[in-house]
């Protein structure tokens, strides 16, 4: 009798699986960052929630997150008893996830109930989060930033009426939020929008059309309208708040036609929608209208940078794991020259954008406490992560995917997840394009290159780098903050792009070279600050294959985040 062949099974030990890793633990940098900028009491208070919530993203987090994204959400327009009353259900996976960061950490809320809580808290908490769970972030932020809104420029009576349910922790009164802007004829040109409020009976009423609108079936809306009789263009566009549901408990008169089937975020629902008289409220002035969302747009746009960074960490972590537990051709991937500079190159856009979203978050504190100086950093310090952490996302998850090899591309393993949503973080809140030339807008008509450059020269001042360092990164400030001012001042759109890249990686370097002098005596910071010089300030020759650069011990101290003193880090100090 014949009998069937035994194959022998592949070695298991040869397919890494970092699943359930914690993925704070794993990230040593990150605790010393956060006790950097946060001080000792506040970090030490905070890294409990962070040690659980680091594990609980690589377990049941990141399970929920992939069954979430297998299962999108779907819309239904009646009842089964026929009423014309529309709905979206989420997966079970989903709303799970709702309750964890709306509810346990209070992530949308935190910032609004009262306690002065540094803004680094919740972003920290959300690149934890975001490692596990993209989609959920858009909800988040979206409510966030509208309750700061509606606290800045709304009436008096619809903040008491409505902050409680935004920042409220408990799931069945929680209000979520999301804005409506969005309109395919406008683009992101605003000054097209064609949505009309009109007065009726004494309260605004909307009609037109919103082609893209995530978290649709959200309890309030900032819509953006064009009130009766109003001036073309921006000036005027008036804000209004929209209620998903009427006092007496009718809904509202506006529907969603269809939700998006999207590449990535596939988590939270994103429609079209028609406004049909929907009662909406307006906030501020008719004429200040985009002025006013602006800024719900800018601390989105801030989340957007943290969120690249948070999806950044992932892939670098996943990537990390396969290279030092993977073998092939008698000798672990890590331990590979070839591999370690992939590494290095997954890891330092990483930790650029880290640097850039802690600062951020330290400035805009700062700002809202009435720091003239801080609001100007906050406003070009904002469109630079937005525009390059956002699109260095994108290239660092395709780069940590490969690092697994075939086994990275099936849909099982998180990297096509981190790839796909990678792309999300450059479109929304405005496109590549849209955002740098914003930067330029900062940098021409708000008059923010000057204070920008006075403070990090202060924060080389500070750090009291070794001369070879801190002259050239001060010769860089004046470099790049000279073609910044040209590109700006002639409006010359063609090169905004590479002049707020310029900006993007000088900044992060000055950031990482003052945390390193804040965190002696290690200062592989200060390393990775060169490395960002060299190799995206500084001309370089692709033909001058001679020039190697660090060699590859001291990129294996870059990639075991090895305790690294001042003298190695000075080896990285291009010439």
């Amino acid at each position: 009798m014949d009998h069937p062949m035994t194959l022998p099974q592949a070695g298991h030990d040869n397919v890494p699986d970092a699943s359930g890793i914690n993925l704070y633990r794993s990230d040593p940098v990150f605790s010393g960052l956060l006790r950097l900028y946060l001080g000792e009491d506040r970090f030490s208070a905070l890294e409990p929630t962070l040690i659980d919530l680091g594990q609980r993203a690589s377990d049941e987090l990141d399970q929920w997150a992939l069954t979430a994204d297998k299962n999108p959400p779907v819309l239904r327009h009646r009842t089964r008893r026929g009423e014309a009353i529309q709905s979206i259900v989420k997966h079970p996976s989903y709303t799970a996830l709702e309750r964890v960061a709306f509810g346990e950490l209070g992530l949308a809320g935190m910032s609004h109930r009262g306690e002065r809580i540094p803004s680094l808290v919740k972003y920290a908490l959300t690149f934890l989060f975001v490692q596990a769970e993209f989609g959920l972030c858009c909800p988040l932020s979206m409510t966030d930033s509208l309750a700061r809104t509606l606290r800045r420029f709304g009436s008096e009576e619809l903040v008491r009426r409505y902050l409680p349910f935004l920042i409220s922790r408990d799931s069945d009164t929680a209000f979520q939020g999301a804005m409506f802007m969005t309109e395919q004829a406008a683009g992101s040109d605003v000054a097209r929008i064609a949505t009309r409020a009109v007065r009726e009976g004494g309260e605004w009423r909307l009609y037109g059309e919103k082609w893209f609108c995530s978290n649709p079936d959200a309890d309030l809306a900032m819509v953006l309208a064009r009130p009766e009789g109003a001036a073309d263009g921006i000036a005027g566009i008036a804000l209004f708040l929209m209620p998903k549901v009427l006092e007496g408990g009718a809904r509202n008169s506006y529907r969603i036609v269809r939700l998006k089937d999207k590449l990535g975020s596939r988590s939270m629902a994103s429609g079209e929608i028609v406004l049909d008289g929907a009662l909406a409220y307006l906030i501020g002035e008719v004429g200040r209208g985009f002025h006013q969302m602006a800024d719900m747009i800018n601390m989105s746009r801030l989340s957007n940078g943290v969120r690249a960074a948070g999806l950044m960490r992932r892939a670098a972590t996943e990537a990390l794991h396969v290279a030092r537990e993977r073998h092939a051709f008698g000798q672990k991937l890590a331990d590979m020259t070839l591999m370690l500079r992939q590494l290095t190159k997954i890891l330092l856009p990483a930790e650029q954008a880290r640097s850039m979203f802690m600062h951020t978050a330290r400035c805009l504190d700062r700002a809202d406490a009435g720091d003239a100086e801080a609001a100007k950093l906050v406003r070009i310090l904002t469109p630079l992560i937005k525009f390059r952490a956002c699109r260095d996302a994108r290239r660092v998850t395709g780069d940590a995917m490969e690092v697994r090899g075939g086994v990275g591309y099936i849909e099982e393993w998180s990297d096509p997840r981190l790839v796909r949503d990678s792309h999300l973080g450059s479109i929304w809140e405005g496109t590549s394009n849209i955002v740098a030339l914003d930067i330029a807008r900062a940098a021409r008509r708000e008059a923010c290159l000057e204070p920008l450059s006075a403070y990090l020269a202060r924060l080389l001042d500070e750090a009291a780098l070794p001369e070879p360092s801190d002259a050239l990164m001060r010769r860089l400030i004046g470099k790049t903050i000279g073609a910044v001012t040209r590109v700006a001042e002639r409006q010359d759109t063609e090169r905004v792009r590479q002049a707020g890249s310029a900006l993007y990686h000088l900044c992060s370097a000055v950031f990482m070279a003052w945390e390193a002098a804040r965190m002696a005596p290690d200062f592989q910071r200060l390393a990775l600050g060169h490395l960002v010089v060299r190799h995206r300030l500084m001309p370089f020759d692709p033909l001058a294959l001679e020039d190697r650069g660090p060699d590859a011990e001291a990129l294996r101290a870059i990639v075991e985040a090895r305790t690294m003193p001042i003298e190695e880090a000075m080896r990285f100090c291009p010439e």
